[in-house]
């Protein structure tokens, strides 16, 4: 460099869009076929190392999922980066195994039906090659250990039927001494443990050692603790904490700390519960841990805040003491004037959230948007992602049937520049959330992911200062049509869905089917 000039880096664009894939499909219906409700998957969750997937059902059984284009590639490192292996193949799973995890039961105290139906799934650490998930339905959360059992199969003892007569006796009379199947003679006392004896030449005949023909290798469940009594609500959410020997429960009004290895107590850390029921205003949606911190957690509500929680500072976070010792930071976006409706609170509601892979931000659902926050900065979403805005006028109709309460997931790419939820009509789309990005792609959960993309618009962005910009983006649809002109279909819905913890890949439920993409 010449007088002292340096040379500085052109910033880099937002990456480019990404062209999706079809990978697979497991339990993909037929034309027609009618699903059983007990079938319908209600549960979707990725292991850290991307290894393992785990879907629960309305049935209460746990499916699990392992990748096998990793297993199968064979050869060093070297050898597999000079065929551009990773490149050439795309993520592949296999059926592992299932189990029951949860069975209906009937809460004769309070006459109440607790379903069997599976509302999340949480991997723990493994240990020892075993997999270790954490999965509840609306009152019980079990600890399931998953291990892999090697049976040896016996196929024959060496025994000649020649010679052997009964039990242990011998038919040949050619040894002048008798012994009997344990090794003993019969003409000495049983008590007679002598060092002297000696078995006799070619061993002792009645004796029977087993042969083993094969060995197979079969899996096996076992639920290791039941953490339970502990919830007078329905519980929504579970979230292991970095130390690898706490997590969280949470239902509408409180929220549970618990130790793995304790299944008779928990601490309560969350308490929304009013003195008058009748001042409830709002309820706890959705809990999370911080991926790194273990003493921080965030929890969202009904009314579309989120707060930041720091167990350091109180050992019971709920409102009445964050007020006092503000100890935690609220995130809720202000209302526009005169936007306000009847349907105002009810989509306002936050469904799911989930932190970043480093945990600087949060990702949150409700019933109209996706939101990114950034927990430096709680007066407002860094960005808005319109997700189904033709809706809105048909937000009456939805209240009617129900719909407008449908619980929509959302999900976090591991490099954090995208962000994917669910829509109607088994669609979901994909966001890019980097910087100046437009990316913004609609799916549907069949073969051919792409035959309802629709066109979007530029972002539109105004300013929150000098460096943050707050983004709403939006597509450009038909009021309840797709690209095709097909009306949309508000009884089918993706509602579940996870991305792969290191790779761009998308695991989405339609009903009982799970697909699973690439790009």
């Amino acid at each position: 460099m010449n007088g002292g000039d340096e040379v500085v880096a052109a910033p880099a664009g937002p990456p480019n869009p990404l062209e999706w894939k079809f990978s697979q499909v497991f339990g993909e219906r037929t034309a027609g076929e009618e699903v059983q409700e007990v079938d319908i998957i209600s549960a979707i969750e990725f292991d850290k190392s991307g290894d393992h997937l785990a879907t629960g059902d309305r049935g209460g059984r746990v499916v699990l999922f392992e990748r096998t284009d990793t297993k199968d590639a064979g050869g060093s490192r070297r050898d597999r980066e000079r065929m551009d292996y990773s490149i050439s193949r795309h993520p592949e799973f296999r059926y592992k195994t299932e189990f029951q995890s949860h069975e209906p039961e009937f809460d004769y105290l309070k006459s109440l039906e607790i379903e069997e139906k599976i509302n999340k799934i949480r991997w723990c650490q493994t240990a020892n090659g075993a997999l270790f998930l954490l999965s509840t339905n609306d009152k019980t959360i079990k600890f399931w250990k998953v291990q892999e059992k090697k049976i040896k199969k016996i196929s024959e003892m060496n025994v000649d039927p020649s010679k052997a007569m009964g039990n242990g006796s011998i038919g040949s009379s050619s040894s002048s001494r008798a012994y009997l199947a344990n090794g003993g003679a019969p003409d000495r006392s049983h008590n007679n443990l002598s060092n002297d004896y000696s078995f006799p030449p070619g061993g002792i005949p009645s004796l029977k050692l087993p042969v083993v023909s094969s060995q197979e290798t079969s899996l096996l469940a076992r639920c290791r603790r039941v953490y339970a009594h502990a919830h007078d609500y329905h519980i929504n959410s579970i979230s292991n904490n970095s130390d690898g020997e706490t997590f969280i429960s949470a239902d509408d009004l409180r929220i549970n700390l618990w130790n793995l290895e304790i299944s008779n107590q928990s601490f309560n850390i969350v308490d929304v519960k009013p003195a008058n029921m009748e001042d409830l205003t709002e309820v706890i949606t959705s809990a999370e841990f911080h991926p790194t911190h273990c003493n921080t957690l965030a929890y969202s509500s009904s009314k579309g805040s989120i707060r930041l929680v720091d167990l350091r500072q109180s050992a019971l976070c709920d409102s009445h003491t964050k007020l006092q010792y503000n100890l935690s930071n609220r995130f809720e976006e202000q209302e526009a004037p005169g936007s306000r409706s009847f349907f105002t609170e009810i989509i306002a509601s936050i469904s799911d959230i989930k932190f970043g892979k480093d945990g600087r931000y949060i990702l949150s659902r409700d019933y109209m948007t996706l939101k990114l926050w950034d927990i430096n900065m709680d007066s407002g979403p860094v960005a808005t992602f319109q997700v189904h805005e033709y809706l809105r006028p048909k937000l009456c109709d939805l209240y009617e049937n129900d719909s407008i309460f449908d619980k929509f997931e959302c999900c976090l790419s591991g490099d954090g520049l995208r962000i994917a939820t669910g829509s109607y009509s088994n669609l979901f789309r994909v966001f890019g959330c980097a910087l100046g990005s437009a990316e913004a792609t609609t799916l549907e959960a069949s073969k051919n992911p792409m035959r309802r993309q629709v066109p979007t618009t530029t972002p539109r962005q105004r300013s929150l200062g000098n460096s943050i910009t707050r983004v709403v983006r939006r597509g450009t649809e038909a009021p309840g049509v797709d690209a095709n002109g097909n009306s949309f279909d508000f009884t089918t819905k993706l509602l579940h869905l996870a991305w792969h913890p290191t790779e761009n890949s998308i695991a989405c439920a339609a009903a009982n089917s799970l697909y699973m993409y690439y790009a």
